[in-house]
């Protein structure tokens, strides 16, 4: 029978005509009840410690193991790899040269084509620069047009006489 913190503390004895101090007694058990208590706390977080370090062994041996094979796997592959790569790089190369000559006439082809294109853009920024000049020329003339003197420009002085001539005819003739 495994005996808890709390049969201690529920446990009575009888009493007789001479026996120990009721109250030493109680005492006592309360003392061993709390003392008893904090030894089955520590007893069950030792065991869940070494429930969990058991299980981290356990884990780590997996990992070793696992590891294990890996480096296994990862020679047999670096070899295969190597081999693979060896072949592979003599087609890359060939290839590669054949690429190149493609490139050099590909590149000598556009060498052409930006040279007409450069020439193109010549012409049309001629014909830019042509058609800029005749917009403005033309927006001069229009500007000489306005510039000349109209009826409302040589008449306004002699319209604000007659105004300011009625409005003060206006005042005296209001008085």
């Amino acid at each position: 029978m495994k005996i808890t913190p709390l049969d201690i503390r529920q446990k009575r004895f009888e009493t007789a005509l001479r026996g120990f101090s009721r109250r030493e007694v109680e005492a006592y058990l309360e003392l061993l009840a709390g003392e008893f208590e904090e030894v089955v706390k520590e007893n069950i977080a030792l065991k869940e410690e070494l429930k969990r370090a058991q299980l981290r062994i356990e884990q780590y041996q997996e990992r070793e193991r696992t590891l294990q094979e890996t480096m296994v796997t990862a020679q047999k592959i670096s070899e295969d790899l190597k081999d693979a790569a060896k072949k592979e790089a003599e087609i890359i190369i060939a290839d590669a040269e054949h690429q190149a000559e493609k490139i050099v006439h590909g590149a000598h082809q556009k060498l052409v084509q930006v040279v007409e294109d450069i020439n193109e853009l010549k012409r049309q920024r001629t014909q830019f620069e042509s058609q800029v000049r005749s917009v403005v020329d033309a927006h001069r003339k229009l500007l000489e047009t306005f510039s000349t003197p109209s009826f409302a420009d040589r008449d306004y002085a002699r319209i604000e006489d007659n105004v300011s001539f009625l409005s003060q005819k206006k005042a005296t003739n209001g008085e």
